[in-house]
């Protein structure tokens, strides 16, 4: 693939992964310490919300520029690439990745009938009371959409597209992202890739990481809630034990999935392409 922008080489794509993996910790760890705290000491209330909430107010400034040093704020903010798009843009990024979301759900419901997908069990919280559980899970949505997206599709990804291309960019950040969820089995390097391609698409048309931001923290509200409703991911892995066609044979409710899922990637497919002739048609 011809390069474009600076000529970095490899190097250039290591420390655009390094330093992305840099953010995601700075932005995660202190999340997770006062989750933890959190469910722990003084369930009664959430208060590790709004301490999250201060946090990450201050962790999104520095990354678009603000604080020291100043002779590195231009650079922040190229990187975050946190740019205001226009209302058309906007529309059409939510719905394209929103499209590409629900074919990513169809797709892991067929996914679970062919393979067998490791669940992901949530933790026994019967003592913590609910509300304090469910606000948690909120807040924990837009943590992973801002903390993710500034990290892996604006530090991370920029850098290696500019260089490499979309392609190779995002089969990169897939990849890092796989590796930053501790619960990744190989069998689903194929998910975390997808969801890259989603947002990451959306923020190469759109020159801004600001409709996959959204995009990413909705995707997190649905998928932390059905977590919680049913202890685990239904739509990552089966809730009970796989019926896989290789055993039952291809039922009704498989082949309406898949029929789904076909016209979803053709609607989804067309809503990106309509996505990028309104994005290069709007002005700089």
């Amino acid at each position: 693939m011809t390069r474009t922008g600076d000529d970095g080489g490899l190097g250039a794509v290591v420390q655009a992964v390094l330093i992305g993996m840099l953010v995601m910790l700075v932005g995660t760890i202190p999340r997770n310490i006062l989750f933890a705290a959190n469910l722990r000491y003084v369930t009664s209330f959430p208060w590790a919300v709004p301490v999250i909430a201060v946090y990450l107010w201050f962790f999104w400034r520095y990354l678009g520029g603000a604080g020291p040093p100043a002779s590195t704020a231009g650079e922040r903010r190229t990187l975050l690439r946190a740019n205001p798009v226009t209302l058309p843009i906007w529309l059409w990024s939510l719905l394209a990745g929103g499209l590409g979301i629900v074919a990513l759900v169809l797709g892991l419901k067929i996914a679970n009938r062919l393979v067998a997908l490791p669940p992901q069990q949530l933790p026994d919280l019967g003592a913590v009371p609910k509300h304090t559980v469910v606000a948690l899970l909120l807040m924990g949505a837009p943590v992973a959409g801002i903390v993710e997206e500034a990290s892996f599709r604006g530090y991370m990804q920029g850098p290696i597209e500019r260089r490499y291309g979309l392609l190779v960019a995002i089969l990169i950040t897939g990849t890092m992202f796989a590796v930053a969820h501790l619960d990744f089995t190989p069998v689903l390097w194929p998910y975390y890739v997808a969801v890259a391609a989603i947002y990451g698409t959306v923020t190469y048309l759109t020159g801004s990481i600001l409709p996959a931001v959204v995009l990413h923290t909705g995707g997190n509200v649905y998928s932390n809630l059905d977590l919680w409703r049913h202890g685990q991911a239904e739509w990552q892995a089966a809730a009970g034990p796989a019926t896989l066609i290789w055993k039952t044979g291809a039922d009704a409710a498989f082949w309406t999935t898949s029929a789904a899922l076909l016209v979803v990637v053709a609607a989804t497919v067309l809503a990106y392409l309509k996505l990028a002739r309104i994005a290069r048609s709007a002005p700089a």
